[in-house]
């Protein structure tokens, strides 16, 4: 999200706080006789052909405040690598794209060959106060579009806060597990889980994580990212 919201000013940065607060409270397993021959425990990825995947997004996958190094999808491919997983990660994000910023550039934002998309957009709306009619109409669209493109999609969720009532946020808060339901895709149901509220994994603003807070939210996506793309890799027939 970007850290400008023209009129929006002081207001914003008060919701941002707020938002996290309300979004918290929402909110090798197989192994073989050791081989003499096993030179190292890390999978080599070197001869493996990656995964094409995009991380479509706002400032929270951008990497607002962060050097290009410590951004979302930079840190998610070391540590697939880690884990074994090849890609080839391209950062998407825009900082204080909305999800009809994300449906507008999604053709050119989404390169061709892309495999897989993670999708996180939606917290500009919630901070706005985006009617959810539209913002889940445009979830709509890019899942669907994607799907035209036989890409696989990884949907992460956001919470709106509480100020537009309980009216709002529960029609908002709706819209991620329904969507990923009709859609048939992967949920990962809070894409801040584990840094909201936590002062020293976020920028001063209270909201954009850290370097530190990145790869913590790294660490617990990842889990549904490894079984996300090695579903994928199955279905393009990839080792």
């Amino acid at each position: 999200m970007d850290h400008s919201y023209g009129g929006f000013g002081g207001a914003v940065e008060r919701l941002l706080r707020v938002f996290i607060v309300a979004a918290t409270g929402a909110m090798m397993a197989m192994s073989g006789p050791a081989s003499a021959q096993t030179a190292s425990v890390q999978p080599d990825v070197k001869d493996v052909k990656p995964i094409r995947l995009a991380v479509l997004g706002d400032s929270l996958t951008a990497g607002f405040g962060l050097p290009a190094s410590a951004a979302f999808p930079v840190r998610l491919q070391k540590a697939l690598s880690e884990k074994g997983i090849a890609t080839d990660i391209h950062n998407a994000g825009v900082s204080g794209d909305t999800t009809t910023g994300g449906l507008a550039r999604l053709d050119w934002s989404i390169p061709p060959g892309t495999e897989a998309v993670i999708v996180e957009l939606g917290a500009n709306d919630a901070l706005r106060g985006v009617d959810p009619k539209v913002a889940r109409g445009a979830l709509d669209d890019i899942l669907t579009k994607l799907k035209a493109r036989n890409i696989a999609v990884l949907l992460c969720g956001m919470y709106a806060p509480p100020n537009y009532g309980a009216e709002y946020t529960a029609k908002f808060n709706s819209i991620y597990p329904e969507l990923a339901e009709s859609h048939k895709v992967p949920l990962y149901p809070f894409f801040l889980d584990g840094v909201a509220t936590e002062a020293k994994l976020t920028q001063p603003d209270g909201l954009h994580p850290t370097a530190a807070g990145v790869d913590v939210v790294v660490e617990r996506i990842l889990p549904t990212v490894e079984a996300f793309l090695k579903d994928r890799a199955s279905q393009l027939g990839k080792p």
